[in-house]
């Protein structure tokens, strides 16, 4: 059976996916971490869950966390992102500037990338580096 937690794809095969496929991708598994996240605190109601989920889903705080990270990243994880942050967007949200947007569309890409390669211990480390800075900061 194959595993869909854990695809592992071979280095060519993700640099076959584009960095908004790729970005689409760390959408779900940036959302996935946050919602852990927010279950794994006990938060009782879904709707408090939601609203502590969509204050850290969003492009303005993304590219915040963009920001926190970039300094930590290897090499290879800045090329992604560079690669990702420089994509032609077509268009940005309402709520959000075109550059937010692009470091957030960067930081989904980074995760979606880190995801197919199997780093997940990986993910780990940066996701718990931005829950380091909410705490230290007092919410997002």
């Amino acid at each position: 059976m194959k595993n869909y937690f854990s695809p592992e794809m071979s280095d060519g095969e993700i640099q076959n996916i584009s960095c908004l496929g790729l970005a689409h991708m760390g959408d779900a598994v940036f959302e996935l971490l946050v919602r852990s996240e927010m279950c794994s605190e006990g938060r009782e109601t879904q709707t408090g869950m939601h609203k502590a989920a969509v204050s850290m889903v969003n492009a303005s705080a993304q590219a915040a966390f963009a920001g926190i990270l970039f300094e930590k990243l290897s090499d290879e994880e800045r090329d992604v992102f560079r690669r990702a942050r420089n994509a032609k967007v077509h268009s940005a949200p309402k709520s959000s500037d075109l550059g937010s947007y692009h470091s957030a569309t960067a930081l989904e890409a980074l995760f979606g990338w880190l995801f197919l390669k199997g780093r997940l211990g990986r993910i780990n480390e940066l996701f718990d580096e931005i829950m380091k800075h909410i705490v230290k900061e007092g919410g997002v």
